[in-house]
């Protein structure tokens, strides 16, 4: 018995569309495909199907203006990257969010100023009273 897809999720080409419908605000399939790059070569009729189904799984909506369909986000992008490091954390970091930061400490080259960002960051966080003790 196959296992039913998740759809609160993106697919790696779901995504790739959701980013540029992201940067345009809204836009047609025809205005999406003209953004991703040109080896991506897709039909038009598989740019309309991947907006279709972002629509059936509620990402986006669509109106029609004339003949033309503009779809346009329902979930902003911060939200859905909220989404998606809430679901890493739980599945793959014991919902441990702790431990989801200090693997991208520990992978990534962060630079100096990096290390300062997320410090001020923590710090501005502590004080505003969102930290541990302001839960």
């Amino acid at each position: 018995m196959r296992k039913k897809k998740n759809s609160e999720f993106l697919t790696e080409v779901e995504l790739e569309f959701m980013s540029e419908l992201w940067e345009l605000g809204e836009g047609s399939v025809r205005d999406v495909l003209e953004r991703l790059a040109p080896e991506r070569n897709l039909a038009y009729t598989s740019g309309a199907t991947i907006l279709r189904i972002l629509e059936k799984k509620g990402f986006v909506k669509s109106t029609k203006q004339g003949k033309t369909f503009i779809y346009e986000p329902i979930l902003t992008k911060d939200a859905y990257q909220s989404k998606s490091l809430k679901n890493l954390s739980e599945k793959l970091f014991d919902d441990t969010p702790a431990s989801l930061v200090a693997r991208l400490v520990d992978d990534f080259e962060l630079s100096d100023d990096d290390f300062e960002e997320l410090r001020a960051l923590l710090d501005r966080r502590m004080k505003d009273g969102s930290g541990p003790s302001g839960l």
